[in-house]
């Protein structure tokens, strides 16, 4: 018998033991629900937005435009018969902009019984050679009324019709990725008056657009030739982000084929990412980046942004600041699986703030069909809230006070840096990677910066951080431990 109460203090301190070292998760602070969908539909999503009156209304791949009344569970047919939908822009109630694989639509239900009776043409005015790989994203409105979208580049996969739209041009029919017709790989703009301008060059395949809240555009592409890591760009008008093939159209450019010019060359041109997702562990296919207008209905990280990810059951969120007038920041993975399906495409806040996400497997994508949708509950995970750069390291910010005790040992902040290399072949290693030591820490008076003194800084590298053993001073442990910063520019 008296075995029994050193058993139970044995199981005691295991329990203690155990508890102790229990990671935090993302499910103690936000609640995922799957959206049941209607039976038949192949539901691999386009688009999601949210009518003015709080319907969802979404876009799926086989040309099914839906509204989605939650209150009463159900869905209605809205419109069909489009090709391949990418991206829709609700106007009001009864009109939706919508980007299908040919054209820009404007679709309208005019007598108001629910279903689009009405179908025009907003602009066609790009090219189609019948490549399976020609997807067309978007439409996003800036705060001026103009529109943008982005047009993928075709692929070496497939092959095209005897007969396209628009021009035909045979110096951007090489490669494994190529734009023979107009504008591929570029992001379009279309002014208030209906005039297309080409507004940016050098996309792959640029899956989705996002403004921040300062109007500024982004644009991520996904890793392949020409990319060594998928990477997100502020885009702005006439620069150049890094694939050749569109080059071709750009006006001004020689008639030679772009894939010719050397790479030192392109290099020169080419504007480099904001962010970097380093391939495999933070993201390998990156999708819509969408801005938490929510003003914390959706958690402590309003105003900042969110992108998707195909190939991971992960959304990432970013957290990016202006260094010597260019935009670059931190990567770190938002919410991880618990609950959340990959093939995360499309994203929209609802009125009430929570996030809805559309999932895509289109053409053997990596991903899972359907919407889901994502609810916070009030409580506040110990996370880095932000990481800005400064002369001699970073400044990490956290949502709570840290305790002293882990956050000033050096081992606990774990660095090193690389590169990635522009060049024509698929993806790229890390090359020139190189630890990187923490030689001083200080804390803030309130408890929540961290400023970490390193001892190198090297433009043109991805700073990885893993952070180890950190907590708040109430025990909970730092929820995301990886952060990746591009580091592109050295503050002055």
């Amino acid at each position: 018998m008296r075995k029994y109460p050193f058993l139970l203090l044995f199981l005691l301190a295991t329990f203690t033991i155990s508890a102790q070292t229990v990671k935090d998760s993302i499910c103690n602070y936000y609640a995922i629900e799957t959206i049941p969908m209607p039976q038949g539909l192949l539901a691999e999503t386009g688009a999601v937005d949210f009518l003015p009156d709080g319907r969802l209304i979404a876009c799926f791949h086989k040309g099914e435009v839906m509204t989605y009344d939650r209150s009463k569970k159900e869905w209605k047919l809205f419109a069909e018969g489009l090709h391949d939908p990418l991206g829709i822009l609700v106007v009001s109630n009864q009109e939706v902009l919508i980007m299908q694989r040919p054209e820009l639509t404007r679709v309208t239900d005019t007598d108001n019984d629910g279903r689009a009776d009405l179908y025009e043409t907003v602009t066609d005015q790009f090219g189609i050679s019948g490549n399976y790989h020609e997807f067309a994203f978007g439409p996003i409105k800036d705060k001026e009324g103009n529109l943008y979208f982005s047009l993928n580049l075709a692929s070496g996969l497939g092959g095209i019709f005897d007969e396209v739209r628009g021009t035909l041009d045979t110096l951007g029919r090489p490669g494994r990725m190529f734009s023979t017709v107009p504008y591929r790989g570029w992001v379009m703009k279309l002014d208030k008056q209906g005039h297309l301008i080409p507004w940016a060059s050098g996309f792959r395949s640029p899956n989705g657009l996002g403004f921040d809240l300062q109007g500024n555009l982004f644009v991520p592409d996904n890793q392949g030739d020409w990319i060594g890591t998928s990477p997100l760009y502020h885009v702005q008008k006439d620069h150049f982000y890094g694939h050749p093939s569109s080059l071709v159209w750009s006006a001004g450019f020689p008639d030679v084929n772009p894939l010719n010019v050397p790479v030192v060359d392109l290099d020169k041109m080419r504007t480099k990412a904001a962010v970097l997702f380093p391939q495999g562990f933070m993201a390998n296919s990156p999708t819509q980046p969408l801005c938490d207008t929510t003003k914390g209905k959706f958690g402590p990280f309003a105003g900042q942004m969110l992108i998707g990810e195909m190939n991971h059951p992960r959304l990432i969120r970013l957290m990016m600041e202006t260094v010597d007038g260019q935009i670059q920041g931190a990567c770190v993975p938002f919410y991880d699986s618990c609950g959340l399906r990959m093939g995360n495409n499309r994203m929209a806040f609802a009125p009430d703030g929570s996030l809805w996400i559309g999932q895509n497997d289109h053409d053997a994508w990596t991903g899972a069909e359907g919407i889901q949708r994502i609810t916070w509950n009030g409580k506040v995970p110990m996370e880095v809230y932000s990481m800005n750069l400064t002369k001699n390291g970073f400044d990490l910010t956290f949502t709570h006070p840290v305790d002293r005790k882990t956050a000033t040992q050096l081992a606990n902040y774990q660095f090193k840096r690389y590169y990635y290399e522009y060049h024509r072949a698929y993806g790229s290693d890390q090359f020139d990677v190189k630890p990187v030591d923490v030689k001083k820490i200080k804390i803030s008076r309130d408890g929540k910066k961290v400023s970490l003194n390193l001892s190198e800084l090297k433009p043109g590298y991805v700073y990885e951080m893993r952070l180890k053993n950190l907590q708040s001073t109430e025990g909970k442990p730092v929820l995301n431990t990886l952060v990746c910063y591009t580091l592109n520019k050295l503050r002055k």
